[in-house]
């Protein structure tokens, strides 16, 4: 009896991965939303990358890889419509991006038409917003890092900065001017106003460096933040304080988890112990985390904000750091892997329920996209919760996103 196309690939991954386990596994369908010669991708798993219908997929298109954006690098900004033959759609170009989390292009929440990403202009890093609608564009004074679920605003940190100190995640093309000062007070954590642009710092480094630390000594090193998101009542924010190690240190930097007020106010250092990796909010309360806990080590963990409440998730099935995000009914994880010893990368599920974990693909990644210029999955998901977009390279034509229907996992 034929096998299908299906079954074909789950053998072949099987036979590279030497299991009988994965002999018997079924995996859902995935598709090559984008193609070369040009190369494609989204960037971080906690965007809006589909808009409010499921149907249009963002995207980036870049000439070349495996090496760092110059200033004059110049990416394409579009769109990929999945009713209509994957067809392609130039919407913008931008020459503020990085490896990891492209420019920050996404759909602004509570919005049908409208798309922002990250653009350079005059010396300074700003956004655009696009209306499909009506194809105008309009620009705001700052770039944006996340956005509230309102779509009435977003918070950013100063890009130039993480170039400095953690390249692939800024962008190329403007200095750091406080390159020389270890913990600023005028860096930090902005909150600015979608519609007028209004801009206001609300928490800087410097006042995230002066809370006591019992877990590392950070004096004389250089600080800065990272990873930001809104939680979903729009109440608080959550980031990392990091900071750099000397080169000679054999350490590269320390993180302390931190959540604020949106108004700045009431800071609480929600994870102390230096290790804070990915991280998502399940409820306005509530926050996932890969990082260390003298509980359980290295693993998954619950924390409730504002508290020193946590517990460990899935210990046994989600045992390595993935970039995690809950689907829209709650009884989900999405998450993935990093690269394996046979080079594979393994997006899933997690049923929260039954603690069962349901591969979703095994992708080879190819020894070259390693460091600043590695290719992660970062699943996301539609808000129908029926399908997932990963950025993958296992294609053979670089990078380019591929779209996994996992409407019959989900229901």
């Amino acid at each position: 009896m034929p096998i299908t196309r299906r079954q074909a690939l789950a053998r072949l991954t099987a036979a590279a991965l030497g299991t009988s386990t994965l002999r018997a596994e079924s995996l859902p369908p995935i598709r090559a939303l984008t193609r070369g010669p040009k190369h494609h991708w989204f960037g971080y798993y906690d965007k809006w990358e589909f808009d409010p219908t499921s149907r249009y997929v963002l995207g980036m298109e870049v000439d070349f890889e495996h090496r760092s954006p110059k200033p004059d690098d110049v990416i394409r900004v579009g769109m990929v419509d999945t009713d209509d033959g994957d067809r392609w759609t130039e919407l913008g170009k931008t020459s503020a991006w990085c490896w990891q989390q492209g420019c920050m292009l996404q759909w602004v929440p509570g919005s049908k038409s409208e798309v922002i990403w990250n653009d350079r202009e005059d010396g300074d890093y700003v956004s655009r917003i696009l209306d499909m609608n009506s194809g105008k564009t309009r620009t705001l004074p700052h770039a944006v890092y996340a956005l509230a679920p309102s779509g009435r605003w977003a918070v950013t940190t100063d890009f130039r900065r993480l170039n400095d100190t953690r390249p692939g995640y800024g962008y190329a093309g403007i200095p750091d001017p406080n390159a020389g000062t270890l913990e600023p007070d005028d860096v930090g954590v902005w909150k600015m106003d979608l519609s007028s642009g209004k801009t206001e710092l609300i928490f800087s480094v410097a006042q995230a460096a002066a809370v006591p630390n019992p877990h590392n000594d950070t004096k004389g090193l250089k600080h800065y933040f990272n990873h930001l998101l809104v939680s979903p009542d729009e109440k608080r924010l959550i980031f990392l304080h990091r900071w750099r190690y000397p080169a000679d240190s054999g350490r590269t930097f320390g993180t302390r988890m931190f959540t604020v007020g949106s108004d700045g106010k009431a800071p609480f250092v929600l994870d102390p112990y230096g290790k804070t990796s990915h991280f998502i909010w399940r409820d306005p309360e509530h926050v996932l985390a890969w990082a260390w806990h003298p509980s359980h080590e290295d693993a998954f963990y619950l924390y409730r904000d504002q508290s020193d409440e946590v517990e460990v998730v899935g210990k046994d099935v989600m045992p390595v750091n993935g970039h995690c995000t809950y689907l829209p009914d709650g009884k989900w994880i999405l998450n993935d892997t990093y690269p394996d010893k046979q080079r594979l990368q393994h997006p899933y599920l997690f049923e929260i329920a039954t603690g069962r974990r349901v591969p979703l693909a095994h992708l080879s990644s190819p020894p070259e996209y390693v460091g600043e210029w590695r290719c992660d999955n970062h699943p996301r998901y539609s808000p129908d919760g029926r399908k997932v977009v990963v950025d993958s390279p296992h294609g053979g034509a670089g990078r380019q996103l591929y779209l996994i229907d996992i409407s019959e996992i989900t229901g």
